[in-house]
């Protein structure tokens, strides 16, 4: 930033002036221990939270505290991943170290960063230039580039910060803190809304009802097919969907990357055809055990090998909706994946699907759960939106913030 469009009292600093930072040693794997004093790697770092019970390295307590003790971490330190990290994510890796974090010592792809003087920085005005990209773009230019951030002191001592006076980073701090405190609202929020479908699943359901095949309620469960040719017959534009595991998200259908196929292919893919309610199944791969509920025209859509097609049987005695809500819950998807533990490769088959246990409770009991199931699939989306204005409202403050527009 050229220092002329700088407010007054504020001026553009090398990192090293302002902070004291120090890269964590490389503790050789003969030296970890099972007990001792853990040691802290970019791991440990979760969303802006130094979390040390996900991670069992250990270092003895006597050779942290001698040869390593000047590596021993300080409650208020604050703490990076800086290698291996990608671009998008590390505004997430920066945490403090707190007091019931400790005895902790530092080691390899972390580093941590001190205030030399408080009359001059706020740690806390800097936690929040880490996580902006007025950071990670220098990081970037120091490491040609990259994605993947990996970065050390000799690339720090480069960079450069926008300092303003003391008292405007502290209200700087204020404002952001507030921004952060919405973000975290917005977050328990969305969990509260995940968590109340499954009270009100139990509340409804929680009593003994009969449980059935799903292969008893299906007239058909079976997987589509990859026309001849492969990917050369697909088409960005076209009547005729085809419809890939990435189309399917958890109890959501996506319109986002969708390809087509021609009439003629698609004439003679007749076995491959997907008709409205048709409750579709990722079967392999990745995105294993994901469903969503087709409502396209009957017979205008195919799915790929990837896709597997439920359809139900009776839609008097069977709501498409509470059986794609049952489906993509915890006890089938712990069913899934316990299925395919160990496997070299995760599919599922069709007489597994047929053999899933779904409860049945009568049909009016089903739609009114589908009736809720919409309301809150509808407030989720408001809430998606309201996600994304938040985010956009503190990526916009940030860069107020560091251009001296804030305050």
């Amino acid at each position: 930033m050229n220092k002329q469009k700088l407010p007054e009292g504020w001026n553009e600093v090398v990192l090293s002036e302002v902070t004291w930072f120090q890269e964590g040693p490389g503790v050789r794997k003969y030296q970890f221990t099972t007990k001792g004093i853990k040691l802290l790697n970019g791991t440990n770092i979760v969303n802006n939270k130094l979390i040390t019970d996900n991670t069992e390295t250990y270092i003895s307590k006597e050779e942290a505290t001698t040869k390593y003790k000047h590596f021993l971490v300080e409650e208020g330190d604050l703490i990076i991943a800086s290698s291996g990290i990608k671009v998008d994510y590390f505004h997430k890796k920066i945490a403090f170290a707190r007091k019931e974090n400790l005895p902790l010592c530092m080691n390899t792809s972390t580093i941590r960063f001190r205030s030399i003087d408080k009359k001059i920085l706020d740690i806390n005005y800097f936690k929040f230039f880490l996580m902006s990209q007025f950071f990670t773009s220098q990081v970037q230019f120091h490491i040609t580039g990259s994605a993947q951030l990996n970065f050390g002191p000799s690339h720090l001592n480069k960079m450069k910060m926008v300092l303003p006076p003391i008292l405007i980073q502290q209200k700087i701090v204020s404002i952001l803190e507030k921004a952060e405190q919405a973000k975290e609202m917005r977050k328990e929020a969305d969990v509260l809304t995940k968590d109340f479908l499954k009270a009100v699943f139990m509340e409804m359901f929680g009593e003994k009802i009969p449980v059935r095949k799903l292969g008893e309620l299906s007239s058909k469960i079976s997987s589509g097919s990859t026309p001849l040719g492969g990917s050369e017959n697909y088409l960005e534009e076209g009547e005729i969907l085809f419809i890939r595991s990435q189309n399917v998200l958890m109890n959501k259908f996506s319109n986002h990357d969708k390809l087509y196929i021609s009439k003629e292919i698609h004439e003679n893919m007749k076995r491959t055809w997907v008709k409205k309610y048709d409750v579709l199944l990722n079967i392999t791969g990745a995105s294993i055990g994901r469903t969503a509920i087709y409502l396209g025209e009957d017979d205008k859509a195919n799915v790929n090998q990837h896709v597997c097609i439920i359809r139900i049987k009776d839609l008097k005695e069977t709501n498409p909706l509470y059986l794609n809500y049952y489906l993509s819950g915890d006890k089938i998807q712990g069913h899934i994946q316990l299925t395919n533990a160990g496997g070299t490769r995760e599919a599922l088959n069709y007489s597994q699907i047929k053999e899933f246990d779904v409860p049945l409770p009568s049909i009016e009991f089903q739609n009114k759960f589908a009736s809720i199931v919409k309301e809150v699939e509808s407030m989720k989306e408001e809430q998606k939106h309201s996600k994304e204005q938040i985010d956009k409202l503190f990526n916009a403050l940030m860069q107020k913030a560091f251009k001296g527009e804030l305050i």
